[in-house]
């Protein structure tokens, strides 16, 4: 009899097992096909948008904040000529002190209301990493659409190496490049992680911040999908210079594609090290090849002259060199070629470990290689 009991025991709890294990491939399809559903790195039906991949980070849609008029109003004094702080693709910014005492960022422009802007922003709103810079909510009110982003304190890449901004030569090493780079490169590998992946689309160095820590922050991730097709405004000069960051098949084709932020990023790379915009390295020249064009300074000896020069000799000759041939590997014309942002994120952390270790000083002797003085000399 107990013999008997024992296996029936044993057969409800191998019952209950089963039962379990069946519930949890249910649960796991269905939300599998939840995520998978939709089409495109937004839910829009842009063809040139991938389908993002099935192993990624999930995202959990939150409800985006929505803000009162009256209170973004009252945080940027009537949106006076006093809180603007820039102009955008998207509409005029400004910087506002909401009611809790939370500093913002506050784009505007004039719309007609919409429930896919709302669906984009709830969208956009719920991808948070250290180094995107958050979408907290929305407006829509008067015909006028507004989002609101945490404000970065020290401003962008962009003017901190050739804008009115200036910082001061430590921040300007080698290092502190490197590391805000990585920021970066974090920050787009993180969107491109997620299922389904978004493409940032419109990647370049202004749209990188840097905070009171001077961690980089991606700015306007998907920015670019509020806009539709007509997505390049603004002054002429602002456009050639927003082109130059745009890889060739999105110029031609407007394909845009994880790839094609790599080339935006290689882009930034060369800015990064130059201090100079690429529109003034390549003489206005948009359909340069940049590969070719680093390449020719590369083999001449002449690298060196679109090196900054306030970093002084603050790196080391093989840092410059593999740094040098990651920028490379990134604009290359061929999107197959050019490596995924994990990758690029694994190489400028590589490159920063050697380059902490390499220029550490012995004691009061020199350090331990060559730095960045004697870089690339010519060999006539």
């Amino acid at each position: 009899m107990s013999t008997i009991l024992a296996a029936i025991l044993g057969g409800a709890a191998g019952a209950v097992a089963l039962v379990g294990m069946v519930i949890t491939v249910i649960w796991f399809c269905l939300f599998h096909n939840r995520s998978a559903g939709r089409t495109s790195e937004t839910g829009s039906s842009d063809p040139s948008v991938q389908v993002g991949r099935s192993v990624g980070v999930e995202l959990t849609l939150r409800e985006a904040r929505r803000f009162e008029m009256e209170e973004l109003a009252l945080a940027t004094k009537s949106f006076s000529d006093r809180s603007l702080i820039g102009e955008g693709k998207f509409g005029a910014v400004y910087k506002g002190l909401l009611n809790d005492g939370m500093l913002v960022a506050i784009k505007k422009r004039a719309a007609t209301p919409s429930q896919e802007f709302i669906e984009e922003v709830r969208y956009l709103s719920s991808i948070n990493h250290r180094n995107l810079v958050t979408l907290l909510g929305y407006c829509q009110e008067n015909d006028q659409q507004i989002l609101i982003y945490e404000y970065i304190p020290n401003g962008s890449v962009s003017i901190h190496l050739y804008g009115a901004g200036q910082v001061s030569q430590e921040k300007l090493e080698f290092k502190h490049r490197l590391s805000i780079a990585i920021g970066a490169a974090k920050g787009l590998a993180h969107l491109h992680s997620l299922s389904p992946r978004l493409v940032h689309k419109d990647f370049k160095t202004a749209n990188v911040l840097v905070d009171e820590n001077f961690i980089a922050k991606v700015a306007d991730a998907g920015l670019r999908n509020f806009l539709g097709r007509v997505d390049i405004v603004g002054p002429s000069s602002h456009v050639a210079a927003d082109e130059i960051f745009l890889a060739p098949e999105v110029r031609e084709f407007r394909r845009f594609s994880d790839k094609s932020d790599v080339y935006s990023f290689g882009v930034f790379l060369l800015e990064l090290v130059s201090g100079r915009e690429a529109m003034e390295l390549l003489s206005s020249d948009l359909n340069q090849n940049l590969v070719e064009w680093v390449q020719i300074y590369q083999d001449s000896g002449k690298i060196s002259t679109i090196i900054d020069q306030r970093m002084g000799n603050s790196f080391t000759t093989e840092g410059m060199e593999e740094y040098i041939q990651l920028i490379i590997r990134c604009v290359d014309p061929s999107s197959e070629r050019r490596p995924s942002m994990s990758y690029v994120v694994m190489e400028l952390d590589r490159i920063l470990e050697k380059e902490m270790n390499l220029t550490t000083i012995m004691g009061e002797g020199t350090p331990v290689v060559t730095l960045g003085s004697q870089l690339f000399r010519a060999s006539k």
